[in-house]
């Protein structure tokens, strides 16, 4: 088997430094340092978790808003680099500043909590685009299912030390509050974030684009409507997206509320850190596993497993009533959780023409984000109408119903970008 090259290894590093966004920011501090932020202000826990699912939904229509036309803007020679660094760095920093939010104002934390979101998930539409540039067709699910694998790996590491000063501030062997010790856990990711996107800033070219025009804006709105016709000619590209649509949608929604749902199960935060940790380790190896099983059943067999997996989640989920049943679920969910996104993302990268990749993955972030939307909402209504958690996780199952039917009439790639 090849080596990685250096472009290769640089974007899967990107990965590694990005996940602990993933896990510290979306998963596992931040949901259990805003819960005691709004508890401690008199919220309820259900409304908390209601209010995280609406603001999750509103960083992502943001998205789904101003991702296709970026996208359309950044195929020009030169454009794909520059907005990519201009979302890295809006992370980074949003990210870094939720350590000076003072520690009494939920509301404030939750617009800065947007923004961190806007810059993670904006810089990710270039950075997926980029897999077109760094590696060959051929080689594309190996390379995708790596990165999140590492990222998965790379991960543990802030999160590990995360820990363990925010365990040290519990059992007050450190002389700083808790509140205090999430807040460094913030500057951590972020510091992580910056250090292993390095690589990447200084390995990694756009290579495959589109002349420069006079006025790229004007250009790329006036690209943007002939990629919208073309989304809709190209038949196999427009079926993977409806269905990723649905699946992606549950799949994000339980990443970022499963921390807020063991809240409300009452899961103590040292057994949901541990839990996450866990999780991390368990998912790295499943997410490379995914790739190489792509390579021998092909990825749309792989994903079926996945949202198979999934819909065994949500049932699962239902039922929970202890931190026991909590382990065998975040179990599942490392299972799956890597290979579903890797796999999605290369699948759609052998779909599309490769000189118009950040258009068509615009379109794929759009489709991506606008389920981001509904599915919180879905998930936060409900909790708000019941008053318990475990019914709008039960209904996400339909969104993986919907995705795996849909699916089942997608093709494999077969390196042609065909249309009709």
């Amino acid at each position: 088997m090849k080596k990685f090259s250096k472009q290769e290894n640089s974007w899967i590093f990107y990965d590694w430094g990005n996940s602990a966004y993933s896990i510290i920011i979306t998963t596992a501090v931040f949901p259990l340092y805003y819960k005691s932020v709004a508890t401690g202000a008199g919220v309820e826990l259900s409304t908390s978790t209601a209010y995280l699912g609406y603001t999750v939904a509103i960083a992502t229509f943001i998205l789904a808003m101003i991702g296709p036309i970026l996208g359309a803007i950044a195929d020009y020679e030169g454009m794909k680099k520059k907005f990519f660094l201009f979302f890295f760095a809006v992370g980074t920093l949003s990210t870094a500043s939720l350590a000076f939010v003072p520690s009494d104002n939920w509301l404030l934390l939750l617009i800065i909590y947007t923004v961190t979101a806007v810059g993670f998930h904006g810089a990710n539409i270039f950075y997926d685009a980029f897999l077109v540039d760094v590696t060959p067709e051929k080689r594309m699910n190996r390379i995708s299912a790596r990165g999140f694998g590492m990222g998965y790996i790379g991960s543990t590491i802030p999160f590990i030390i995360s820990i363990a000063i925010i365990l040290l501030a519990q059992n007050e062997i450190i002389p700083i509050a808790v509140s205090t010790a999430s807040r460094i856990a913030f500057v951590i990711t972020a510091i992580w974030w910056f250090t292993f996107t390095i690589p990447m800033i200084n390995n990694v070219r756009q290579i495959h684009a589109i002349k420069r025009e006079p006025n790229v804006l004007a250009g790329g709105f006036k690209r943007l409507g002939t990629t919208f016709s073309e989304i809709r000619k190209y038949r196999t590209v427009f079926l993977f997206l409806l269905a990723y649509f649905f699946y992606i949608d549950g799949v994000g929604t339980i990443i970022a509320m499963s921390t807020a749902y063991g809240t409300d199960l009452g899961i103590s935060a040292t057994s949901l850190l541990i839990i996450l940790f866990v999780t991390q380790v368990v998912a790295a190896p499943f997410a490379i596993l995914y790739g190489k099983l792509a390579q021998k059943f092909t990825g749309k067999k792989m994903l079926y497993v996945g949202i198979i997996v999934y819909i065994i989640v949500c049932i699962y989920a239902s039922f929970m009533e202890t931190t026991m049943d909590f382990w065998v679920l975040a179990m599942l969910v490392a299972t799956s959780q890597g290979g579903i996104q890797a796999l999605s993302r290369s699948y759609f990268a052998k779909l599309v023409p490769k000189e118009k990749s950040n258009e068509f993955f615009g379109f794929y972030n759009i489709f991506g984000k606008f389920a981001s939307v509904m599915g919180p909402l879905l998930l936060g209504v409900t909790a708000h109408l019941t008053g318990s958690s475990a019914y709008g996780v039960f209904s996400l199952i339909i969104l993986f119903i919907i995705g795996l039917a849909l699916l089942a009439r997608v093709p494999e790639p077969d390196g042609q970008v065909k249309s009709v």
